[in-house]
């Protein structure tokens, strides 16, 4: 039976505190007591991210949620397993869904109802993922980027640890699935540039600038990273979740050219230039990774930041397509062929003109309202 300090200290992630020290000798990424980005990242005071709570929590902009429903199309397992390898389906935020060499890699798998420590309170999905996670095959392997709670969910990780053959993870989120009840001979893993051979495919963990952390102890005590995955010809890359800078450009000299980078556009602010990356740094990865397909992910699922639900994929398009890039935005649900992804249609602005159709009436006839009243203002 776990002791109830045992349960408390994972909770506050202070096993995985001191795991992460325990890790200092055998990482470059690690000073001793936290890992850190190549380049370090500025310290925030108190003073600032009090700030940025207050702000996120008293003073969100109209818009960061959409008014009506997203277009998701549904999956079944038989059309997973009837689908063409190399195939790839967003399933909502970062959760992607690559099908390689006959089998299914997952990558930082949410299905929870919000991102979040609690249950009732935080982030809430806009949409249902496109399918449920009971109805999905049997994976390979799950990729994890990092352990933020909207890329790594306690839930949905036990619930595929049976039918997953293998975790790959940067160092020390192996550890809380392994504290978590997963196998720990099915948890890999790696550091920066180190990676593994699973079936005849090539996995890489790459460098990232971000950080890491479940809660207010355990801050930077486990490892963050971006993924390199190399199939025979086939060459893809996924972000994870990072700031712009130069790393990127090594990674495209080492590993590159790539036929589809699936890099994160949402959940940016000015706020928080350095971990997040604005569009026009998003389109810039892509080009410093010498990337022919860009599909831009960490949006459209989750309200995490200060701009409208729909500007990521808004200034994205525009921004691509003033610098020759071709970008693939495919539905929630739909197949990307990995060779040659579909450019996908401008959904999210159907969304949007249909929200703004039926406050349109509403708002006249308030406005007519007024006028019968005798209250209507010049």
């Amino acid at each position: 039976m776990t002791s109830p300090f045992a349960s408390l200290s994972r909770t506050l992630g202070l096993s995985a505190a001191q795991r992460g020290r325990e890790l200092s000798p055998t990482s470059p990424q690690h000073d001793g007591e936290r890992f850190r980005n190549v380049r370090p990242r500025p310290a925030e005071g108190l003073g600032k991210t009090l700030k940025i709570m207050w702000n996120m929590i008293f003073n969100k902009p109209g818009g960061t949620m959409p008014a009506g429903a997203l277009p998701v199309q549904p999956l079944t397992r038989a059309q997973l397993e009837a689908a063409p390898d190399r195939s790839a389906y967003r399933l909502g935020h970062s959760t992607l869904l690559f099908k390689l060499r006959g089998q299914f890699w997952l990558t930082d798998p949410v299905f929870a109802e919000r991102a979040s420590p609690f249950r009732r309170l935080g982030p809430r999905r806009f949409h249902a993922p496109p399918i449920a996670l009971a109805d999905l095959p049997p994976l390979r392997g799950v990729i994890l980027s990092h352990d933020h709670y909207d890329h790594l969910d306690r839930e949905t990780v036990l619930a595929l640890a049976a039918t997953t053959g293998v975790f790959l993870t940067p160092l020390g989120v192996g550890d809380r699935l392994i504290e978590w009840g997963v196998d720990g001979a099915k948890v890999r893993q790696f550091d920066w540039w180190q990676g593994a051979n699973v079936d005849g495919i090539e996995f890489t963990t790459t460098p990232a600038q971000h950080f890491s952390g479940r809660s207010l102890f355990d801050g930077n005590s486990t490892l963050w990273a971006s993924w390199v995955i190399a199939d025979a010809g086939l060459r893809v890359f996924f972000s994870g979740d990072t700031g712009y800078f130069d790393g990127f450009r090594t990674i495209g000299e080492q590993f590159g050219p790539f036929d589809a980078t699936f890099i994160e556009t949402g959940a940016y602010d000015p706020q928080w230039p350095y971990v997040h990356m604005q569009p026009e740094e998003t389109v810039q990865a892509h080009l410093d990774l010498r990337g022919n397909w860009l599909v831009p992910i960490h949006n459209g699922t989750f309200d995490l930041a200060m701009h409208r639900w729909q500007d990521p994929f808004e200034r994205v398009t525009g921004i691509a397509l003033a610098r020759g890039v071709t970008l693939s935005t495919p539905r929630m649900g739909e197949r990307l062929d990995l060779a040659e992804p579909h450019r996908g249609e401008r959904w999210w602005r159907e969304v949007a003109e249909n929200a703004e159709t039926i406050r349109a009436p509403r708002a006249a006839r308030r406005w007519f309202a007024c006028r019968d009243a005798g209250q209507a203002r010049p």
